[in-house]
């Protein structure tokens, strides 16, 4: 039998639209989807598109709507069960998809500006791929997480942890896998690689818990 959950409804709205997303980026890049579900494990996919991105990708594109949708449903649930048990506030959710995805993009485009800035346009958007592929990995994963924990699993303290250390792995992976691939420009520059760590690594997501702490306020 299904758990009760408040909101069942909304939650499935957005649940179909984050899932509608993946199906639409499957039906249109069927090739490279099927890469790109591999990725942990296997390098193919980021060296082969790697050399094709572009600014605005449509690949990308989509996986990051459904990456939006599924981050904010599980701060949602991860808020709700941990912190402040509440009704379901439409307008509220609102205002975390968007706080999210502003905070997501204006990351990616101050990055690109101080690749144009410091003349290295070429190892940023190398990185940026490569990050933003394990972010939209990251989505794709929370989507079947997020369906159990509304309508089979209780989200409780151990089961959301859990899922954080699972998503912390995955991007760990990611930035795992851009530093052996950048090893020595990045220890050359030592000072302004741990620099850039806290203000556009760190700094945001402090940002986004400050955001996610008042939630409510």
């Amino acid at each position: 039998m299904l758990r009760e959950v408040i909101s069942n409804d909304w939650f499935t709205v957005f649940l179909v639209l984050g899932l509608s997303f993946i199906v639409l980026c499957k039906f249109l890049f069927a090739s490279r989807f099927n890469d790109f579900v591999t990725v942990i494990g296997n390098s193919k996919y980021l060296k082969i598109y790697a050399r094709d991105q572009k600014f605005i990708d449509g690949f990308d594109a989509l996986l990051f709507l459904n990456l939006i949708i599924s981050v904010s449903i599980f701060l949602y649930l991860a808020y709700t069960s941990l912190v402040n048990p509440s009704e379901f506030d439409l307008t509220q959710f609102f205002k975390l998809i968007f706080g999210i995805g502003v905070l997501f993009l204006i990351k990616v485009l101050l990055e690109r500006l101080i690749g144009s800035i410091f003349e290295i346009d070429s190892l940023i958007d190398s990185y940026l791929f490569q990050k933003t592929t394990y972010k939209n990995y990251t989505g794709f994963i929370l989507l079947p997480i997020n369906c159990l924990l509304i309508y089979t699993i209780s989200p409780t303290k151990h089961v959301i942890y859990a899922c954080f250390i699972l998503i912390v792995l995955i991007n760990l992976l990611g930035f795992i896998s851009t530093f052996k691939n950048h090893q020595k420009l990045l220890l050359n520059n030592l000072f302004y690689f741990i620099l850039y760590l806290c203000a556009l690594e760190i700094g945001p997501y402090l940002i986004l818990f400050k955001l996610i702490k008042d939630f409510n306020a």
